[in-house]
């Protein structure tokens, strides 16, 4: 079999089982068994596949097939300017939290030097792609998770950053370490009743560690507002990501706690995604 014919029989067994980029999604798993990019396969659909090459791709499909996300299979995901290896058990990185790196970056951009703390790293992708725009920065990075620890510390060292920064497994409220000019976060912020209306590739994959926002989804939330208004220095920045529908609870809970708000970005879909506000007492 070609890899043209590959792709085709690939993206049908997606198809079959609503697998919405089926043709992508196939074209990225045979790029990864063949260790090649994608145009590689564009300008070689007539090449034919040694049977080891299509075993593995099809076990890929299968597994697609029954959701599992692209990322968890090929192990990596482009965040901002880098790629970022992935684990199981960690949350994929998303295109909207580029939003919330993009209005750091804007908001600092006068800036030589700052402490930075990023709460529930995951990936480590939020405070990477930060330091490696900004080479003055520092920073810790903390989550309750002993894998987001782990892959957060391979990520630094994949991107040459491990001298800036320090990964720290502990709960936010545990944490009392240093006094920060930014701290930033996306926590979980999916109500819990909603977790089950989630996609299947994220209800059935992602870790809900890294969702489930409570009851009204802000409970994490409230917890880092909290603890950021005694760990940012005067005048100091937080930086949320928050749900689309979350805006005035947000807002709220940030006015009763010290903070000012500067403003609120919406991401690609115009859907408000990120707060931008700051310690004012």
């Amino acid at each position: 079999m070609n890899i043209y014919n590959a792709i085709k029989e690939g993206s049908k067994v997606l198809k079959e089982n609503n697998i919405k980029f089926s043709d992508l999604d196939c074209e990225i798993l045979l790029a990864k068994v063949l260790k090649k990019k994608r145009k590689y396969l564009i300008l070689n659909l007539d090449k034919p596949l040694n049977r080891k090459n299509l075993e593995i791709y099809k076990n890929l499909v299968k597994q697609r097939s029954n959701g599992k996300p692209v990322a968890y299979l090929t192990k990596k995901k482009d965040f901002w300017n880098s790629e970022f290896i992935i684990e199981e058990g960690t949350l994929i990185p998303r295109p909207d939290t580029e939003v919330l790196v993009e209005a750091t970056l804007e908001l600092f951009k006068n800036k030589e030097y700052a402490n930075i703390l990023d709460v529930g790293v995951g990936s480590g992708c939020i405070i990477l792609s930060i330091l490696k725009e900004k080479p003055h920065f520092y920073g810790k990075g903390i989550d309750i998770s002993h894998k987001s620890v782990g892959l957060s510390e391979l990520n630094a060292k994949k991107l040459s950053l491990e001298n800036r920064v320090r990964f720290i497994k502990t709960d936010v409220d545990n944490f009392c370490n240093g006094k920060y000019d930014l701290v930033v976060s996306n926590p979980p912020y999916i109500n819990s009743a909603k977790i089950n209306y989630l996609e299947k590739d994220v209800k059935s994959f992602e870790p809900k560690l890294a969702l489930d926002g409570g009851l009204d989804g802000t409970f994490k939330t409230l917890k880092i507002i909290k603890k950021a208004s005694t760990l940012l220095k005067s005048n100091g920045k937080l930086i949320l990501e928050i749900g689309y529908d979350q805006k005035f609870r947000i807002t709220s809970l940030l006015k009763k706690n010290g903070f000012y708000i500067n403003n609120i970005i919406k991401d690609y879909a115009k859907n408000d995604r990120c707060v931008i506000s700051t310690k004012i007492n």
